[in-house]
């Protein structure tokens, strides 16, 4: 038998005060409700309530047992309740993983919007360049940037995620412009650690050779925001993405160069765990990211 069925049947029995009354309320006989409750005594191995022709009464550990199950049921049902409550309107944490520079430019500064939206959401935003695992840490979603691997996951395409390279107007200044690849030799360029030794400054453009790039950088840093600031004081050329950036380059304090030889964009896609019932947490936070950052649909010629 359901356990938890045979503790609201025996709660109703003492409740309504018979068997007959529980039955009536359960839509069963009075028989059936009679083996709930043997089915309860034989587990707990002892007598819960006593009874005679007229009357029944709880034994002393019945009545501690029905009052232990009250607190389970209700605990039940406030989980019940709280499940449905999410299911029904947008609550509960989100716990969301995207790049440092993807997220800290673009992702951090929407959220304010996102939550005031939805006041019963809170968010925990990891920024981190790693590739977390999203069953096994326990996150709703994450942005990735490259290719994808074979997954169970759903991805959904974001815009490209562009670079570019650039140098302080102070720095070309003393320095000279560089105008193939081959003329970073002669240059400081700062260098991402992320970057794996092979994807180092992998240029595109017919004359762009993959050995031109500097052998060793003087100024390494795990961080862009590092290496955009190196750049800014005039020490080297940097290449980072587009997003980080485009306030710069906006401003004049950064001055894009080789850009016939950028590299080409790479994708980027929102990925979260396949559920046949998402949250309404998990469900509008994707429609918000794909409603700013889904890729730019160009409409249809029109024909004049």
């Amino acid at each position: 038998m359901d356990k938890l069925r045979s503790m609201e049947i025996f709660v109703a029995v003492v409740d309504q005060g018979s068997f007959t009354a529980a039955a009536d309320s359960f839509r069963i006989s009075p028989v059936m409700v009679g083996k709930h409750v043997k089915y309860l005594e034989q587990r707990l191995g002892t007598r819960l309530l006593t009874r005679t022709t007229r009357r029944q009464n709880l034994t002393e550990i019945g009545q501690q047992y029905v009052e232990q199950c009250r607190q389970i049921l209700a605990q039940i049902a406030a989980a019940e309740t709280g499940a449905e409550a999410m299911r029904a309107t947008p609550r509960g944490k989100l716990k969301i993983s995207a790049p440092v520079s993807f997220g800290s430019e673009r992702i951090a500064p929407l959220m304010a919007d996102y939550l005031t939206a939805y006041p019963d959401v809170s968010l925990e935003l990891n920024l981190n360049d790693r590739m977390v695992d999203l069953v096994e840490e326990g996150y709703d979603a994450a942005i990735r940037i490259g290719a994808l691997e074979d997954s169970s996951m759903v991805a959904r395409p974001l815009r490209h995620y562009a670079m570019v390279i650039c140098a302080s107007p102070d720095y070309l200044a003393r320095h000279g412009t560089p105008r193939t690849p081959d003329e970073l030799l002669q240059h400081e360029c700062v260098d991402f650690m992320q970057w794996s030794r092979h994807m180092r400054w992998r240029l595109s453009g017919k004359e762009a050779r993959h050995d031109s790039a500097p052998a060793e950088s003087r100024f390494r840093s795990n961080n862009g925001q590092a290496l955009r600031m190196a750049a800014l004081h005039g020490f080297g050329i940097v290449m980072q993405a587009e997003i980080l950036l485009a306030d710069d380059i906006a401003a004049g304090t950064l001055v894009p160069i080789l850009q016939d030889y950028v590299p080409a964009p790479r994708l980027m896609h929102l990925l979260y765990p396949r559920d046949r019932q998402p949250t309404p947490k998990l469900t509008t936070f994707i429609d918000f990211i794909m409603e700013r950052y889904g890729p730019v649909v160009t409409p249809p010629a029109t024909l004049t």
